[in-house]
C-alpha cells in the first residue's frame, strides 16, 4: 500500500469544502502524504467530476485506485459511523452524554464559587438545575420538532396539545428559578408537576406498551432513544422539586 494519497477538493474563493479538510485531516492522521489538489473554481470542480465520472467531491486515490469520498475514506480505515450524514438514523446517546458531563463540571463551578467547597448539597441542585436549563434550550431551538415528537408518547401532551409547546418554558423557568433560590414555591411544584406527568408518560410508552420511539428530551429529530435517559431526566424533576418544598418550606 502506497504511503501517499491523492486528494482533490473544492477549496474555491465561494465554497471551501470541510469534508475535503476533514479527509486531508484524515489521512494524515493515519500515516499518509497528501498530495492536494484544490479545485478552485466550479468549472474546474466540474471538469474532475466530468473526467473522473464522480458526482461528488471530495475524492481520495491511494495507489492509483479511488477510495472515493470522506465516508469511504473511514470505511477504508475501518472506522465505524460517518462524517455526511450516513447513519443518521442510528441511536446515540452522545447529545445527552454531552449535555450531562458539561452541566456537571458547570455545577462544580458554581457550586465553588457560592460555597468554597466542590462537594455539598448545591452540587446536587445546580447540576439538576443547569441540566434542566440546558435540555430546554435544546427543546427550544426547535420548538415545532421538539412537539411533534413529543407528542408521539407524552400522555398530557395528547390530551392537550398546546402542553407539548409549555413543557420547555416550563423547564427553563423551573431550572432558572432554582439556580436563583428565588420564588421556590412556583418552580418546586412546577418541576415536580412536569417530571411527574413525564415519568408516567416514559413508562407507559417503553414499559407498558414497548414501544421503541425516540426520545424528544434534546429536542425535536432526536436520535436518543426513548427509555431511561428521559426517565432520568424527568425522576431529577421530581426528585429535586421534593427535595427543594421539603427543605425551604416554609418559603
Amino acid at each position: 500500500m502506497s504511503d501517499t494519497a491523492v486528494l482533490y477538493r473544492m477549496a474555491g474563493g465561494e465554497h471551501l469544502c470541510p469534508y475535503g479538510l476533514k479527509t486531508r485531516h484524515l489521512l494524515r492522521s493515519h500515516g499518509y502524504e497528501v498530495e492536494d489538489h484544490e479545485l478552485t473554481s466550479r468549472d474546474e470542480t466540474e471538469a474532475f467530476k466530468a473526467r473522473e465520472d464522480v458526482s461528488t467531491t471530495p475524492q481520495t486515490f491511494i495507489g492509483g485506485k479511488r477510495i472515493g469520498g470522506y465516508d469511504d475514506v473511514r470505511r477504508f480505515f475501518g472506522e465505524a459511523g460517518a462524517g455526511s450524514g450516513e447513519g443518521e438514523d442510528e441511536t446515540t446517546y452522545q447529545p445527552v452524554a454531552a449535555v450531562f458531563a458539561t452541566t456537571f463540571f458547570l455545577a462544580a463551578a458554581a457550586t465553588w464559587s457560592a460555597t468554597g467547597s466542590v462537594w455539598s448539597a448545591r452540587l446536587v441542585e445546580f447540576f439538576i438545575a443547569f441540566s434542566m436549563c440546558v435540555l430546554a434550550i435544546l427543546k427550544l431551538r426547535d420548538l415545532e420538532s421538539f412537539s411533534l415528537q413529543f407528542l408521539n408518547y407524552d400522555l398530557l401532551a395528547q390530551r392537550y396539545v398546546p402542553y407539548a409547546y409549555f413543557y420547555p418554558f416550563a423547564e427553563a423557568g423551573a431550572g432558572i428559578l432554582m439556580v436563583a433560590g428565588v420564588l421556590t414555591g412556583v418552580a418546586a411544584p412546577l418541576a415536580l408537576f412536569i417530571g411527574t406527568a413525564g415519568a408516567i408518560s416514559v413508562v407507559k410508552a417503553v414499559y407498558l406498551d414497548k414501544r421503541e420511539l425516540r426520545c424528544a428530551c434534546v429536542g425535536g429529530n432526536s436520535n436518543v432513544p426513548l427509555g431511561a435517559i428521559s426517565l432520568t431526566e424527568n425522576l431529577m424533576m421530581m426528585a429535586m422539586g421534593t427535595w427543594m418544598l421539603a427543605t425551604r418550606w416554609p418559603f
